[in-house]
């Protein structure tokens, strides 16, 4: 099933859950940025992740430097967020938690 773009409550609903993402100005993604020990444990979080991501068919749009991670999120088909967006999300912040990850100020 095709998931459909949030409205605004929902949207709202998703980043009051969510406390270390940041949304743009047109609500088209979601974004965060974390830190890690050392390089091994942002690859091991990446691959964890990856797998995840390939199991609902929903990838992040992310960059990595040595021990640092920036993510971001939206749905491209449909050119905004979608269910999918708040179910990684979610997935990612309670990985990071396990990870120990701190989290750090997106670009």
């Amino acid at each position: 099933m095709r998931p459909k773009l949030l409205n605004q409550m929902q949207i709202d609903e998703m980043m009051s859950s969510l406390p270390h993402w940041q949304i743009d100005d047109k609500r088209r993604t979601i974004s965060t940025a974390l830190k890690f020990s050392d390089f091994k444990q942002a690859f091991a979080f990446m691959t964890e992740i990856a797998i995840y991501a390939e199991s609902i068919d929903h990838h992040p749009d992310w960059s990595n430097s040595y021990h640092r991670l920036h993510i971001s999120l939206t749905t491209h088909d449909l050119k905004g967020l979608t269910i999918l967006d708040e179910q990684l999300a979610s997935a990612i912040s309670d990985a990071a938690l396990r990870y120990h990850a701190d989290y750090v100020a997106t670009r």
